[in-house]
């Protein structure tokens, strides 16, 4: 099988994005309310992305800022295409093997998660069937088997949740997970999706700037040797510009470097990236620490201006 078979192009776009719409002040449910962004600041984020030629973006959940992007992606007749995610909530406590779980999720919220992410399935199905026209794949689970993890499903039941999403849609199903889980763990599911899911950060495992795009590569090959003859597309591959964990590494120009590397080689390959991220997250990790990596992987800052002409920093397509 040739290189380029292995490669997995969505949508005909080999760059793409990650796209989250929480603005300052903004969040998703954390057991006290969502505070989410209004249909006009979602049309705002897509026209930002339009006019950046990012023309393909992924969403994480089918909660309600998933339904008002589909829904403003077709009232305006945007020239963007979706992933859309299934997100998965924790089926079994993983507190032994996350850093940040203290103590072990109780029985009676894991079983009702079980409800729940049976319901966000259902919800999935329906905005991929609803949306035929602007879905062009569906995500089922975001890192929910990696060994770290704070929401882990078991493999068993994810192949199950493939199972159902694919018995009732007709787009490619996937999984998103790392890839170092794909390459030792993910034979079992491999066979049940339409391509494999891959994320690949160099900088979280320390790696300098200069072997960033050269350890992605390396990440990809690993999963490509442990699984052949299925399909890969990246589903998350970043730089954060700020981060106290790896401070000698975190910048603006590292970004651009990396993206522009990553997006060059994406582009060779035909094989779709998705940048992680569009915009800045304040919300996310500790509130205490501002200067945390979870905050500051956007190509924009969470106001929606550009850290720096994104064209700098995404390879054009060759003649």
């Amino acid at each position: 099988m040739s290189d380029e078979a292995y490669s997995y192009l969505l949508a005909g776009e080999p760059i793409a994005i990650a796209y989250s719409g929480f603005r300052e002040g903004q969040h998703p449910d954390r057991g006290n309310g969502a505070v989410n962004p209004s249909r006009a600041e979602i049309l705002e984020d897509l026209q930002i992305l339009v006019a950046h030629d990012l023309r393909l973006i992924r969403l994480y959940d089918t909660g309600e800022n998933a339904l008002v992007t589909l829904e403003l992606i077709r009232e305006h007749a945007l020239p963007i295409k979706v992933l859309q995610g299934i997100w998965l909530n924790a089926e079994i406590s993983n507190h032994e093997g996350c850093p940040w779980l203290d103590e072990p999720i109780p029985e009676e919220e894991l079983a009702a998660n079980v409800l729940r992410n049976q319901d966000e399935i259902q919800r999935g199905i329906d905005l991929a069937r609803q949306f035929a026209d602007i879905v062009v794949a569906v995500n089922v689970g975001n890192e929910a088997l990696v060994s770290w993890n704070d929401h882990m499903v078991p493999v068993e039941r994810v192949i199950a949740y493939v199972r159902q999403v694919k018995a009732a849609i007709e787009q490619p199903v996937t999984v998103a997970d790392n890839y170092e889980w794909w390459a030792e763990d993910g034979a079992a599911l491999a066979v049940e999706v339409d391509f494999l899911g891959v994320h690949t950060y160099p900088v979280w495992e320390g790696k300098p700037i200069e072997e960033g795009l050269s350890y992605t590569i390396e990440n990809i090959e690993r999963v490509r040797n442990a699984l052949p003859g299925h399909p890969i597309a990246i589903l998350e591959a970043g730089w954060a510009t700020v981060a106290e964990e790896f401070p000698a590494q975190a910048n603006v120009a590292n970004q651009v470097r990396y993206l522009r590397e990553l997006t060059e080689w994406a582009r060779a390959k035909q094989m779709t990236v998705f940048i992680f991220e569009a915009f800045d997250e304040p919300w996310k990790g500790d509130p205490s620490r501002p200067l945390g990596a979870e905050k500051h992987w956007g190509m924009f800052n969470v106001d929606r201006t550009p850290k720096y002409p994104i064209d700098q920093a995404i390879a054009p397509p060759k003649d």
